[in-house]
């Protein structure tokens, strides 16, 4: 299955997922970084797609990749967002990390945080624009941590 057929079965699959709830949506579908970005729109059904710590988001993401991956798909990687419940959180990591880029600044001491991958992601490719910072990521799987501290001269 090539990247367009890829992108092309993600999207009706998850539509059809959707579907088998009750959700009858257009899912909008684009491709970044060889990661298929799928969106769902806002429904009266967010709060339970999306679930508690985002669990339902993660597991429709988890049962598209697996089926793709099943299908020898091009591209495996998917990420779900519905109705910009990650471009907002990504938001407000990213307000988060100002502060915590600044208290580095201020202080002069590493801050270590212990932030899911997502949000680490979020940190790392937002510190890119500071030339005196630098994160960096240390430990395995949930033991995996942020950490943020002054470039040294």
């Amino acid at each position: 299955m090539n990247t367009d057929e890829s992108i092309r079965f993600a999207t009706k699959y998850l539509e059809d997922l959707l579907s088998f709830f009750g959700i009858n949506v257009a899912v909008y579908s684009t491709i970044e970084d060889d990661v298929i970005q799928l969106s769902i729109p806002s429904t009266s059904m967010n709060s339970l797609l999306i679930g508690k710590n985002a669990n339902n988001l993660k597991a429709l993401q988890h049962v598209v990749t697996m089926t793709l991956i099943a299908r020898n798909a091009e591209v495996k990687r998917v990420n779900i967002d519905i109705a910009d419940y990650k471009r907002q959180r990504a938001d407000k990591i990213e307000q988060q990390a100002e502060r915590w880029i600044q208290e580095v600044r201020r202080t002069g001491q590493e801050k270590i945080l212990n932030l899911n991958a997502a949000d680490r992601r979020t940190v790392h490719k937002f510190s890119e624009d500071y030339s005196d910072i630098e994160t960096f990521s240390t430990g395995e799987g949930k033991e995996r941590v942020l950490h943020i501290k002054k470039k040294e001269d």
